[in-house]
């Protein structure tokens, strides 16, 4: 069946129609050449979860181990992710996890392969798999992991020290648009700091889904609330 969908962001990004399914979406991305990453990359990151799910995870883009095992958010970052997840009553399996880009930004340094942040024409020759995915999946909520991907897809001057857990409009889901710190900024600090942007991410996290059950309720009116109220005890979704 043909999807035609109107997206547009803060990169003039279009009309996207697209004629397949998710699994055929991912089959031909795994070919992908548009850009110079598929010349480093050992896998294409394409992404996985529920293609049904209401809550669609959207990160910058694949990192060391995600490239070597072809899935998302994987490792200590993708741990800790799956924690606070779990913390609401949300199984990985039960959302889609994504990134802006779907190979290994990469760059040489003292001898040694690091990641770095993907230019704005990798972004750009990514923009279609994306689109299309949402289109595909078609979310009520979408959650950024991390500043980059906030940035892109809710406004360019995101703070996320202010701005975590705020829903924004957004023309890609009718439920809004949030972001929580990513889980590998989180692991990089100790003791109090460490717990407090942990439950940050817990909390937000618990807002997203919060706005989901709302949703479903029809309790939620557009545009969405700046401000969620704090989460209660919940069921899945």
């Amino acid at each position: 069946m043909v999807q035609t969908y109107q997206i547009s962001a803060g990169l003039g990004w279009g009309t996207i129609v697209t004629q397949v399914s998710l699994e055929e979406l991912a089959k031909s991305a795994a070919n992908c050449d548009r850009c110079e990453l598929c010349r480093s990359r050992a896998n294409v990151v394409f992404g996985e979860g529920d293609p049904e799910t209401p809550m669609l995870l959207i990160g910058e883009g694949p990192g060391e181990t995600e490239d070597a095992t072809g899935r998302p958010f994987v490792g200590r970052a993708g741990a800790l992710l799956d924690k606070a997840l779990l913390e609401n009553k949300i199984q990985r399996k039960h959302v889609y996890i994504t990134n802006i880009i779907k190979c290994r930004a990469t760059l040489v340094e003292n001898g040694r392969v690091q990641n770095r942040p993907p230019r704005v024409d990798e972004i750009n020759a990514c923009r279609d798999w994306l689109l299309q995915q949402i289109g595909l999946i078609k979310p009520l909520v979408i959650v950024c992991i991390g500043g980059p991907s906030a940035k892109l897809l809710i406004h360019p001057t995101f703070a996320m020290t202010r701005e975590h857990g705020v829903f924004f409009d957004t023309p890609y889901c009718p439920g809004g648009i949030t972001a929580v710190l990513h889980p590998a900024y989180i692991l990089r600090m100790q003791g109090n700091a460490f717990e407090q942007n942990y439950r940050y991410l817990v909390d937000d996290i618990a807002k997203a889904r919060r706005r989901v059950i709302d949703i479903r309720k029809g309790t939620v009116q557009p545009p969405p609330a700046a401000k969620p109220e704090p989460p209660e005890e919940l069921t899945l979704f």
